[in-house]
């Protein structure tokens, strides 16, 4: 995966479209698959002669559920489907580079092992990658907290990199290259 600048104004300004849209169109569906379920397969109060023989309501739960599990449907499948449009472009870009980190994250302990104990290249790619992809992140999420850290952790494999004269172009770097650990 290849590392692109992202405006991050305009990532903020889409992403918050994108959550408050989502947000609300998740629960206009919710109600209308929950009312509408409801008015198909709920019970009616019987009533004789305009009085109501059960005073109970009866509990629809199962429907209002139902209902905003159809609609967490109808908004996934909408969101796959709008990915590819070039309003996306920033938040799809993020996105995958999050499922990324998660993979990367799930396997750096013997990415570590093999870029400090073995002097390993691929790994130490593989490290740069997502020290500098995660920086990225960071910054366009304004995640300031663990940023020191992060940067400490970079230093320390850049200060590697320059005891072993090895030089690692980011641009190398491919998702199969994770396979190896």
């Amino acid at each position: 995966m290849k590392l692109y600048e992202i405006d991050k104004s305009i990532y903020r300004q889409r992403l918050n479209y994108v959550i408050i849209g989502f947000i609300a169109i998740l629960t206009l569906l919710s109600l209308g698959f929950g009312a509408g379920l409801i008015a198909l397969f709920s019970e009616p109060v019987i009533s004789l002669n305009n009085a109501l023989v059960d005073t109970e309501q009866p509990n629809n739960f199962k429907y209002n559920l139902l209902g905003v599990v159809l609609a967490l449907l109808t908004c996934a499948i909408t969101l796959h489907h709008l990915k590819t449009k070039t309003f996306f472009n920033e938040i799809y870009y993020v996105w995958q580079l999050k499922q990324l980190h998660n993979f990367i994250y799930r396997k750096l302990k013997s990415i570590k092992n093999a870029a400090f104990e073995q002097n390993d290249a691929r790994a130490m790619l593989i490290m740069t990658f997502y020290y500098t992809s995660l920086k990225q992140v960071y910054l366009l999420d304004d995640n300031t907290l663990t940023i020191a850290s992060l940067e400490k952790s970079h230093q320390q494999l850049n200060d590697h990199l320059s005891v072993n004269n090895i030089s690692i172009n980011i641009e190398h770097f491919d998702k199969s290259m994770l396979a190896c650990y």
